[in-house]
């Protein structure tokens, strides 16, 4: 753990979390573009003063935020078959998505990325480095087990999994019916497994 040098202020661990929650809360309910220092401040009954101790703008604090939010480890599912494992990914990746914070959140920091090249590295530099950990065991784990072929591209399989999840959540906000992660399971493991 690093320590802070002699005389610098020691950080409060539940200030910091207060403030996070706060911008989380802030980025729901009123986008980045109207998010404010004062109002996360407010949110998080603090001073501005606390923030910018530990971030020196609205956009190092949002970046840095979003960003351990992303790059947070999903439990890659092992349930011992392809089709199980990706049908438990699907679920989960579906409930994170329709998560009421969520749900408002993405779409806006993905808007903002258009504008904002600083926010779009940022938010591609997370996500892609967690699906690529997810495409590496999920189809590792299918590649090992014969499911299949050898030389199925993770990261194709993975933009084959996610990428229409997201449209339907996050892009069209399509309801989700009870049998669609099933059929979509059949349809992604026949379309990888003929790219063999």
């Amino acid at each position: 753990m690093k320590r802070a040098p002699a005389g610098a202020a020691v950080l409060r661990g539940d200030i910091t979390v207060a403030i996070r929650n706060a911008v989380m809360s802030e980025l729901a309910e009123v986008g980045y573009g109207r998010l404010s220092i004062e109002a996360v401040a407010r949110r998080a009954g603090v001073g501005k003063t606390a923030i910018y101790r530990r971030w020196s703008n609205k956009l190092e604090m949002v970046m840095e935020i979003i960003s351990d939010v992303a790059e947070r480890k999903v439990p890659l599912p092992d349930t011992g078959s392809f089709a199980g494992d990706l049908e438990l990914l699907l679920l989960i990746v579906k409930t994170a998505l329709q998560h009421r914070m969520a749900s408002q959140i993405i779409p806006d920091l993905m808007a903002e990325a258009a504008r904002n090249p600083q926010i779009a590295e940022t938010l591609q530099r997370a996500l892609r480095t967690h699906q690529q950990a997810v495409g590496e065991k999920l189809i590792g784990q299918a590649v090992t087990r014969g499911e299949l072929p050898e030389g199925t591209d993770p990261d194709v399989a993975v933009d084959m999994i996610l990428g229409p999840l997201y449209w339907r959540l996050a892009v069209a906000r399509q309801p989700i019916e009870d049998d669609y992660l099933e059929k979509f399971t059949v349809a992604v493991t026949a379309a990888l497994r003929a790219t063999g």
